[in-house]
């Protein structure tokens, strides 16, 4: 016989355990196996043991440390989110193991959206690589050094679709393209769980937010989403679809109403679709205090009605509320939820932690007693070679006029700007467990660059805003945006006398990460006035002006292309940011990144995303027309589409043919185009396919992605680039929501961002 937790022993308590099993039931057996072991472990829960499994406790201040360990031995607690470290993992682990009756070890997770210790770009920036292998590469360093923490799941990956950019959390996600994003799901949650989330470097994705939270109305967080099905199925549900299928092991779920029904209180969503039609298997948690909202939302009479609606409509695990644990029993008692549904979410939390092997080895990423590192933040644990290789990925060139990108290594630069010197915002939101002093900023990375640092002129030339009162919502929970008391008219003074003396000015700005968070809307998308007129009195100086952008969501910037030489989209890079930028800005590293989201002129074009369906009356570039789908008062295309991103180099594509005119049932034709670098840089770009349906029972599309392929040449050098195109690409829903692919004629269009395009045509029969 194999004792359960006998393990624990590696953490020096003497456990004597009240149950074992056998030795064929191990981590990695099936999940027949699994099921007859956790099967076994339920018979000897009692109700509150089967309930305190389904609570996922937040440490901190309403949670003092005294409080968990008395809800730890009394089997009151599942599982445990907000704490990093591996000694405080450790004590919770051992409290568990010693202290409770039956000794189910808890699981701890963790918002490892972007990196655990070595922060990379944020989800928007990487999106912005199109490269899966940086992504990968990315989720994957995240995972072992969140493993290597002592966790056990990631609320990661954020796949929610959103061509809102007024919200604050399009900075979490991948972008507006349907396909792009579920390719990243699956991308994200293959690295995260790397096969086996038991594993050593490997940890349990859970995505998020279930579902639809990208498409709240006014782009406000926490809002309401009301949607036809046919559009839930065909653009919003596809990535959580594509995480699911990947195997992740969790689903989060999401804090908004889907038409008129909250999302932890909606069975249709939570158990017709996820488990009856999607088949998940895994386990499903609330985000954060949602069930005590539906309350707020007006769906729940009280708390116990909460509870009620939460359970029985498929919440596994209440996240960061007491609410389960002090109404659960009751309502079983007085026949409101039935013991089966406790049942259904108890054995899904053991399933899991039994798929963490954590019922192997309670101690599985934490390792045995005394191998707990010195210093954890150690400069060595930290992947900075990855974090500036993939941030380099990441940087979207939108102008290079006359050539003032890439800078010289001589000469005087005058570095501007509220974000130049910020170590905090280069990490961007949701930075996990990284430690702000060991992130680069711009005036460090370019100082790095040179040989002599007093070449880089520094000047912080405004506030991110004037507006005192956003400044103070920013710092209310993490005081991180500095404010300088000088009036604005001085720090403007000594940026301009900064720049006067320098060769270029090189201007850094946008917003505070804080301004693209959680919480974090907004009703204008510009950059802040403060920082215009800064830029406004560069600009008068005559010298060359580049401005390096710090954001998390696309901005208006119609004025600051009017005023700049060269524009670099940055985002928020990580640790390794300001390296990486200066790598970008002195032509170390080509920029090759693409925009995953579209670029209004105006937040008054909102929303706007290139793949719209069409209407009655388009608009059309050549002859607009009066009475077609337009502004009077504003040109109708973005300032920069999606896929757009130049290069130090040019890049043209000719030459551009399908394999075949038809496409048979179950086919395959190639379109295949030749692209040259045309200029004097080696660089990468990358050769975007899209897909029109011309004619379908439901109106489709103007154009699709389907396909893209990032390619590297030497400067003069060809190649001749091929994408297949399948029957699956031509799939939709159509108006009974049967996905398929309708015989008829589509088009076929190549082109290196999603605005100028080489067309060809196919029928499918």
């Amino acid at each position: 016989m194999k004792w359960l937790c006998v393990v624990s022993m590696l953490s020096g308590l003497a456990i004597s355990p009240v149950f074992a099993q056998e030795t064929s039931v191990t981590q990695g057996s099936n999940a027949q196996q699994r099921d007859a072991f956790v099967a076994n472990l339920m018979k000897q829960m009692t109700l509150e043991e089967k309930i305190g499994q389904l609570r996922l406790i937040s440490v901190g201040p309403d949670n003092p440390k005294e409080a968990i360990r008395d809800g730890i031995s009394k089997g009151q607690i599942g599982a445990i989110f907000n704490t990093v470290t591996r000694h405080d993992i450790r004590v919770m682990q051992d409290q568990a193991m010693q202290l409770s009756r039956l000794k189910i070890p808890l699981f701890f997770a963790y918002d490892v959206v972007h990196g655990q210790r070595t922060v990379f770009p944020i989800s928007l920036g990487l999106a912005a690589s199109f490269d899966m292998e940086a992504i990968a590469l990315s989720g994957r360093v995240s995972a072992q050094e969140a493993s290597d923490d002592g966790l056990n799941m990631t609320f990661s990956p954020m796949v929610d679709i959103t061509r809102d950019p007024r919200w604050g959390r399009v900075s979490e996600g991948f972008g507006e393209d349907t396909w792009l994003v579920s390719k990243i799901a699956k991308v994200m949650v293959d690295a995260y769980q790397n096969g086996d989330p038991s594993k050593p470097g490997s940890v349990m994705a859970s995505v998020k937010h279930f579902a639809l939270y990208g498409a709240t109305e006014g782009g406000r967080d926490y809002n309401t989403v009301d949607m036809s099905p046919l559009r839930m199925h065909q653009d919003y549900l596809p990535p959580y679809k594509a995480a699911v299928d990947a195997g992740s092991g969790g689903v989060m779920v999401s804090l908004n109403s889907i038409n008129g029904v909250p999302a932890t209180a909606n069975p249709w969503l939570l158990k017709d679709l996820l488990r009856d039609q999607w088949g998940f298997k895994g386990i499903t948690i609330s985000d954060h205090g949602a069930i005590k909202e539906l309350i707020k939302h007006g769906v729940a009479q009280d708390a116990r009605d909460a509870v009620r609606l939460a359970i029985t409509s498929g919440v596994d695990m209440s996240m960061s509320d007491e609410y389960y644990d002090q109404y659960l029993p009751g309502l079983v008692k007085e026949g409101l939820v039935s013991e089966s549904e406790i049942d259904r979410a108890c054995r899904d939390v053991l399933n899991t932690k039994y798929d963490m092997g954590l019922f192997k080895d309670p101690y599985n990423h934490l390792g045995p007693v005394g191998s707990d590192p010195q210093d954890t933040n150690a400069e060595s644990r930290l992947h900075r070679a990855e974090a500036r290789v993939i941030a380099r990925k990441t940087m979207v060139l939108l102008k290079n006029d006359h050539q003032t990108l890439p800078l010289q290594k001589q000469g005087t630069i005058a570095l501007i700007g509220p974000m130049a010197d910020s170590q905090r915002d280069i990490m961007g939101s949701w930075s996990a467990a990284g430690v702000v002093k060991q992130s680069i900023t711009v005036r460090e990375g370019l100082q790095n660059a040179v040989k002599d640092k007093a070449s880089i002129l520094y000047a912080k030339g405004a506030n991110i805003t004037q507006d005192k009162s956003i400044i103070d919502y920013l710092n209310e929970y993490e005081p991180a945006v500095a404010f300088d008391t000088r009036s604005p008219q001085q720090m403007i003074d000594e940026a301009v006398n900064i720049a006067k003396q320098a060769d270029v000015v090189v201007a850094v700005v946008g917003e505070a990460q804080g301004m693209a968070h959680e919480a974090s809307s907004r009703a204008d998308i510009t950059i802040p006035q403060s920082q215009r007129d800064l830029i406004a009195a560069l600009k008068a100086t005559g010298k060359p002006l580049v401005l390096v952008l710090m954001n998390g969501r696309p901005l208006a910037l119609s004025w600051e292309s009017e005023h700049a030489d060269a524009m670099l989209e940055t985002w928020y890079s990580g640790t390794e940011g300001g390296n990486a930028i200066a790598d970008v800005l002195f032509g170390d590293y080509n920029p090759s990144g693409k925009l995953p989201m579209t670029f209004p002129r105006s937040v008054g074009q909102i929303p706007m995303y290139y793949n719209h369906l069409n209407t009655g009356r388009p608009f059309g570039k050549e002859n607009p027309g009066k009475y077609t789908s337009r502004y009077f008062d504003s040109p109708n295309g973005p300032l920069y589409p999606f896929g757009y991103g130049l290069s130090y180099s040019q890049f043209e594509l000719s030459d551009f043919k399908l394999s075949s005119p038809e496409m048979a049932r179950d086919g395959k034709i190639t379109a295949s185009v030749m692209l040259k670098n045309t200029g004097k840089y080696n660089g990468a770009t990358v050769v975007q396919l899209y897909v029109q349906d011309v004619t379908a029972s439901v109106s489709r599309p103007i154009k699709e992605l389907r396909n893209f392929k990032k390619v590297t040449l030497h400067a003069g050098q060809q190649q001749r680039v091929e994408l297949p195109i399948t029957e699956d690409d031509l799939k939709f829903y159509n108006a009974s929501l049967k996905w398929g692919a309708e015989p008829g004629k589509f088009n076929v269009f190549v082109g290196l961002d999603s605005d100028n395009l080489q067309q060809q045509s196919f029928t499918l029969k």
